[in-house]
């Protein structure tokens, strides 16, 4: 039965990278002038903490389903699956996805990261909304697995690649679903683009329109994922440009309404960011470096009993499996290595793990930063500014933080205690998780890097904290001390009526 047709609609504006500092600069410049009107009317974030590690994979599978990696299970930008004893690549770079095939990597971004990747007990906000009655819509989105059913449509660019790699998979997403060359619900009036750069949030924009012209959604979330590239290119100082250009997309779709007086009439609106991003000069290559002293794992190759590791590259952090079977060898192996990052490894910022005592109940989390240990683990007397709790053992300086009334704070690592145990307890992540230091970025398997540019994926501030922007949202907003991009989730549970 269908839901009882709310007054307002709600449209999630998802801008790739976009750092309220950059955003404050274009608006006062006076070049983002729909951004202004809503910062006007709305109430403004400055600090929302995205995801750890935080690249777009694992941020937008956290936005859109309100839970974190221990819940959602995606990990990084590439990754080893262990079931499958291979690595998942989800297109880190060009040259990336070519060292792990074209075809392959395309199955992987496109289809298994929501077919079947993503947790499917973790419903999205695509599933929740449809089952409410409320009609879902996305223009291209990493994530976007909904309930309804859309056949290949096989346009553009990558519709001879797709034939090639007899690619022809149905997948369920929204009611109205504008996922580039491949999946279309709808014809637009702008050419399908996915695989090129810098020209989707003009097709957002057309998408946007039509729906908005042909009346079709109560949810949309719209994406704007152009300053993402910009911001890799030439840094995340240089954004004020492309954050202009995420302004008119953004115009088009108030325009359609008739104006931003009309616009928030019909819509409530959230703007949010997946992650920010810091400048990046130095290169690491991790699997390099590794492969000098062991033996990693390699695109493509068949796992030996010689393979000692897999290395998952992600921005500016990394995971590191440990592949022996036994289990005393995968300690003694994970001591060395995890000494030899931290004592001889030019980079490194913080190394994460799990610690082998314990069950499952009673384990620790550490992490271990500047020679400094620190173990953790929920349900002691130190809270978070989320509200968490937490019981700590060792030297809190390991993530620069101070207990301050009780309260667990880092200026420099944001919310870390619990993005680290979320982090490290995803059933598919690496048994070592790598932060790096400021200016540092892991090259990706394909030798692929974004320097001097702008990168992201540590746990540090400058690569976590976004922008979070809410309008005329119908319920209460709660008051929080510190948000995340998990919180969006129960903003729009709250604005269409909907409890847990």
């Amino acid at each position: 039965m269908a839901a009882e047709k709310r007054q307002r609609k709600l449209v999630l504006v998802v801008v790739d990278s976009l750092r309220c500092d950059m955003l404050l600069r274009t608006v006062e410049a006076g070049d983002a002038p729909t951004f202004k009107k809503l910062i006007d009317r709305g109430e403004l974030v400055g600090d929302c903490v995205s995801s750890f590690p935080s690249v777009t994979p694992v941020c937008t599978s956290e936005i859109t389903t309100g839970v974190r990696p221990d819940r959602h299970l995606i990990p990084g930008m590439n990754w080893y699956r262990r079931s499958e004893e291979r690595y998942v690549e989800y297109g880190s770079s060009f040259e990336a996805t070519r060292a792990f095939g074209l075809f392959r990597s395309l199955y992987d971004t496109v289809y298994n990261l929501n077919m079947g990747h993503l947790n499917y007990e973790t419903p999205t906000l695509f599933e929740r909304l449809a089952d409410a009655g409320h009609r879902t819509a996305c223009t291209p989105f990493l994530i976007y697995r909904g309930r309804t059913r859309h056949e290949m449509g096989l346009e553009g660019l990558l519709k001879a690649f797709a034939n090639a790699a007899k690619f022809h998979h149905a997948v369920w997403g929204p009611e109205e679903l504008f996922y580039g060359e491949l999946y279309s619900s709808r014809k637009v009036d702008a050419k399908p683009t996915l695989a090129r750069p810098a020209t989707r949030d003009a097709y957002s924009a057309a998408a946007g329109r039509d729906l908005v012209e042909n009346d079709l959604y109560d949810f949309l979330l719209y994406s704007l994922p152009d300053v993402d590239y910009y911001s890799h290119r030439d840094g995340p100082e240089e954004t004020q440009e492309p954050i202009a250009l995420a302004d008119d997309a953004l115009a088009e779709l108030v325009g359609a309404h008739g104006g931003i007086d009309k616009f928030l009439a019909a819509n409530a609106v959230i703007v949010v960011s997946d992650h920010a991003q810091s400048f990046v000069e130095h290169p690491l290559e991790l699997q390099t470096v590794l492969g000098e002293r062991w033996q990693v794992l390699q695109p493509n190759a068949e796992l030996t009993a010689d393979d000692q590791l897999a290395v998952g590259p992600s921005g500016r952090g990394a995971g590191i499996w440990l592949l022996p079977a036994d289990a005393d060898a995968r300690a003694h192996l994970g001591a060395e290595v995890s000494a030899f990052l931290e004592h001889e490894v030019e980079g490194i910022d913080l190394l994460a793990w799990i610690t082998p005592e314990g069950d499952a109940d009673g384990r620790w989390a550490a992490v271990s930063g500047s020679g400094i240990e620190l173990r953790f683990r929920p349900g002691g007397d130190v809270s978070d500014r989320r509200g968490g709790a937490w019981e700590l053992d060792g030297d809190p300086a390991a993530l620069r933080a101070r207990i301050r009334e009780g309260c667990f704070v880092s200026d420099d690592y944001p919310d870390a205690l619990a993005r680290l145990w979320a982090a490290l307890n995803n059933p598919n992540a690496g048994d070592i998780l790598v932060s790096l230091e400021t200016g540092w970025e892991c090259v990706d398997w394909g030798g692929g890097n974004h320097l001097p540019g702008g990168s992201h994926g540590s746990l540090l501030a400058t690569d976590s904290l976004g922008t979070l922007l809410t309008v005329g949202l119908d319920g209460d907003r709660p008051e929080r001390e510190q948000w995340a991009i998990s919180d969006v989730y129960g903003l729009i549970e709250g604005h269409f009526g909907l409890g847990n």
